[in-house]
C-alpha cells in the first residue's frame, strides 16, 4: 500500500509530461507535413540515365581515360 503513495504521483508526473511534449512537438512543427517525407522516398535525387548520357557526351568517365 505505501507503494501507491509514490507510484500514483510518478504515473501523474509522467503521463503530465507526455502531454506536454506532445504539445511542444505540435507547436514546434513537428507535424506539419506528414505525406512530402514518405513520398520523398520514391524519387530518386539524381536520373542515373541522364547521368550516363552526360559521361558518354563528354568522352567517358573519369577510369576510362588513361593516365599520365
Amino acid at each position: 500500500m505505501p507503494a501507491l503513495y509514490i507510484l500514483i504521483p510518478v504515473a501523474i508526473a509522467l503521463v503530465g509530461f507526455a502531454i506536454w511534449l506532445f504539445f511542444w512537438a505540435v507547436d514546434s512543427g513537428q507535424y506539419d507535413d506528414l505525406d512530402s517525407p514518405a513520398h520523398s522516398i520514391l524519387f530518386d535525387d539524381e536520373d542515373p540515365l541522364h547521368k550516363a548520357g552526360v559521361e558518354q557526351a563528354s568522352g567517358g568517365s573519369e577510369q576510362d581515360k588513361p593516365r599520365d
